[in-house]
């Protein structure tokens, strides 16, 4: 990177002394603290920062005048967010310079002259050195007159371990975590901890990338972190975390993604809204070490459900947003642009599983959806993990597969249209499409192959979806459960010996049908 990125004069910031910085050094500082007692930050006073509601935000904005790396060649400029009720949590961020290996390090100091707020904005209780709540990376004042930096931002790290990017559809939805401590484990709390300390390396002359350093703590786990960032169509992060455990963990999970499902034409209540979906994601996807491809549907469950897909060196996983139809939601919010999240591993991360926790919701502002990966192995005091992945915000799976993906789940009431309906029997439509399907030979149907944890199935039987378009079949079937027990399904079509299909799961919970 070149070392004038940040001179002198380039930003009206004010900055603390210059420090030497290396990663290596942030991993000794994580493993050093795992051998400490956890100290939690210094609160600011709590009046002042309950006074910064929600209201009193929405005119505090950001000067980006201020904003850091504005003035540089082809820079992400990054600016940042005010402390308040709902981000108590100071970060410190840093400036680096220099090349890796020989980087300086300066704190941006906090002072109130950054924000554009009211004259009688709680915010400017705020005292000079407070810290910031997060940053956000602008797009490049380069990249185009139809993005214009001062108004866009492309990532943004705030709150606890989250951040999240903006995907391929120029629009957030879900987010991830540096890491996920007792997530509804049953004897605990769950743990946020948090990042305390941001590093932000420029980019160079003609990089399409910004590196963040963090460093990570909290009561059980410290850690320190390494992303790099890139802006193309879609945002690709590589991660590279090393975790550090003060003491047991009952659920580890690492890469953690966390999102919100609250209904879709699976399954919608009566009435319960005007719109016909609402969810930022709305099935998890799987690249099995086998190499088997599989779609889970999410649910809004009737009490908390936890899944656990047990797995060897996995491919790769990730909560996806396929309905990308405006008239499904309906919305100004475009759920339809909200962007799928794809983790991809870069190391053999072993013997685990990944873990789907599904926690009952009845409102779309609760992030009620949690997908992780989870070692076999204990998670014990003094244990160490080294982990690489890639993160995929894109519109899309990153990794196309060749058999046809599911488009579409469907419940209703089982029987036959005329006939009397039998009392607890559910009718499941799971539809598919692509070209392993289109290519079918004349006369040749697909086969279903499906089973369940418990129950039984009639009517099965597959066809060709009458609207015109190759490739797009459906299979059909009637399942009755026998009690109210949560049924595990699993679906995938077939001919000729050959799999077609990705592997549809589903979690039935018989006591929140309405049929």
């Amino acid at each position: 990177m070149p070392k004038a990125a940040f001179a002198a004069g380039a930003t009206p910031i004010r900055l603390g002394k210059p420090s030497p910085f290396a990663f290596d050094g942030l991993v000794g500082d994580a493993r050093s603290l795992a051998s400490k007692p956890y100290a939690a930050p210094v609160a600011l006073p709590a009046a002042m920062l309950d006074a910064i509601d929600y209201e009193a935000l929405g005119y505090v904005h950001y000067d980006p005048d201020f904003a850091l790396f504005k003035d540089g060649p082809g820079q992400f400029p990054v600016t940042f967010f005010m402390l308040g009720r709902y981000s108590r949590t100071p970060v410190h961020v840093h400036a680096l310079t220099g090349a890796p290996g020989v980087m300086t390090a300066r704190e941006l100091i906090y002072d109130p002259g950054y924000f554009r707020m009211p004259a009688d904005s709680p915010a400017r209780k705020l005292p000079s050195g407070a810290g910031f709540a997060g940053f956000r990376i602008q797009e490049s004042r380069f990249g185009g007159a139809t993005r214009d930096w001062r108004t866009n931002d492309w990532a943004a790290f705030l709150g606890a371990s989250y951040f999240r990017a903006i995907g391929a559809l120029h629009q957030y939805g879900l987010s991830a975590r540096g890491v996920a401590i007792d997530v509804v484990a049953p004897d605990r709390p769950e743990e946020f901890p948090a990042f305390t300390r941001f590093y932000i390396a420029p980019t160079g002359d003609h990089d399409d990338s910004i590196t963040v350093y963090a460093l990570l703590e909290g009561p059980s786990v410290t850690g320190a972190y390494r992303f790099l960032l890139r802006r193309d169509k879609a945002v690709v992060m590589d991660v590279e975390a090393h975790l550090f455990l003060r003491r047991d963990v009952e659920r580890l999970g690492l890469a953690p993604l966390t999102s919100m499902y609250w209904y879709s034409e699976t399954a919608k209540p009566t009435a319960i809204d005007w719109r016909p979906e609402a969810h930022d994601s709305d099935g998890l996807a799987m690249w099995t070490g086998k190499g088997e491809r599989i779609w889970r549907p999410l649910n809004d469950p009737p009490a908390v459900a936890v899944s656990a897909f047990a797995d060897a060196a996995p491919r790769g996983f990730g909560l996806m947003q396929r309905d990308r139809n405006f008239d499904h939601y309906l919305d100004g919010v475009h759920y339809e642009r909200r962007p799928s999240l794809w983790v991809e591993p870069l190391d053999d991360w072993g013997e685990g599983a990944v873990q789907l926790i599904e926690i009952p919701t009845d409102d779309e502002i609760n992030d009620n959806i949690v997908l992780c990966w989870v070692p076999k192995a204990r998670a014990s005091a003094g244990s160490a993990y080294h982990l690489r992945y890639r993160l995929h915000w894109s519109g899309d799976e990153p990794f196309p597969s060749e058999v046809a993906p599911c488009v579409a789940t469907r419940i209703g009431r089982g029987g036959q249209p005329g006939r009397p309906r039998p009392k607890g029997v559910v009718k499941f439509v799971v539809e598919f499409l692509g070209k392993s399907l289109a290519g079918l030979p004349f006369g040749v149907l697909p086969e279903a192959v499906v089973s369940a944890s418990s129950g039984s199935f009639t009517n099965v039987f597959t066809e060709a979806v009458p609207d015109d378009v190759g490739g797009h079949w459906r299979a059909e079937f009637d399942f009755t459960p026998v009690d109210r027990d949560p049924v595990e399904m699993r679906l995938y079509l077939k001919a000729r010996g050959q799999t077609l299909t990705e592997t549809w799961l589903y979690r039935f919970h018989p006591q929140a049908s309405a049929v």
